[in-house]
């Protein structure tokens, strides 16, 4: 799947749309200017920033490291990095269902991640999504049952105004210990689609080379017990070939929205 076009703004009442490969770079080594203000409906401290890079400006989603809540299951100073993992994941799929995210050092408040903001309509989202969004919602179940999504609620879904599906806040992924929540479970226990399944079994062996420079990106994001865990997921995923169901009444977040 080639990567897509990216719908976002230079500011939030200004559309703009630039190549998936441009925002990368611009996110990667852009000039992170202005916080916009403070995104207040997060647990950890998000921001709205501007990203400048040569022609290209626009805004994005800092998540400083220093603003991220401890939290008893997940290591200290970690979330930043989960949310690049992410990326990682969705772009060596190539389902691009996650949107550019790069790690920054030299962002205003230290090392974040920084994410390209996604226009959007905030009245629409995986509550309200019908027969259109299925495939894509298709792949987000297998996204997130590989990655061990802790916290896929429905306002995590958007659909920007070309009609494409982006899941956004992976900051609870990659655990070691199994903690899938999800609102998806449309398709428990259906088989997966072959398009799917073929990029899961493309992906089981990329990772089981430890020379591949995607499976060195997430050595660097992850330790080493998530890592192993995470290849098990995507290798369980491939012998089973069907969308995992909830196993307990922890299965779902809270608040679904």
């Amino acid at each position: 799947m080639p990567a897509p076009l990216i719908y976002t703004a230079k500011t939030l009442d200004d559309a703009l749309t630039l190549p998936y490969e441009a925002v990368m770079t611009a996110l990667t080594y852009g000039s992170v200017q202005e916080e916009l203000g403070l995104m207040r409906f997060g647990s950890n401290y998000t921001f709205l920033v501007s990203v400048c890079h040569e022609d290209d400006s626009f805004l994005a989603v800092y998540k400083p490291q220093a603003g991220e809540r401890p939290l008893w299951d997940f290591p200290d100073g970690t979330l930043c990095k989960r949310e690049v993992a992410a990326c990682v994941l969705s772009e060596a799929l190539a389902w691009y269902l996650v949107p550019p995210t790069v790690l920054r050092e030299d962002a205003p408040r230290g090392l974040g991640s920084l994410q390209v903001f996604i226009q959007h309509d905030p009245e629409r989202h995986y509550f309200t999504f019908g027969e259109a969004e299925q495939a894509a919602l298709q792949r987000m179940a297998a996204f997130d049952a590989i990655a061990n999504n802790a916290d896929r609620k429905g306002g995590h879904c958007l659909l920007d105004e070309t009609g494409r599906v982006w899941g956004i806040d992976h900051g609870l992924c990659f655990n070691h210990v199994n903690k899938l929540r999800t609102v998806i479970w449309d398709f428990a226990n259906q088989d997966l689609p072959a398009d799917v399944l073929t990029d899961l079994v493309r992906l089981g062996a990329m990772l089981a080379d430890d020379t591949h420079p995607t499976t060195a990106t997430f050595a660097a994001l992850l330790d080493e017990t998530e890592l192993h865990m995470f290849k098990k997921r995507v290798r369980r995923l491939c012998e089973t070939r069907k969308f995992p169901a909830p196993t307990t009444s922890h299965s779902r977040p809270w608040p679904p929205i």
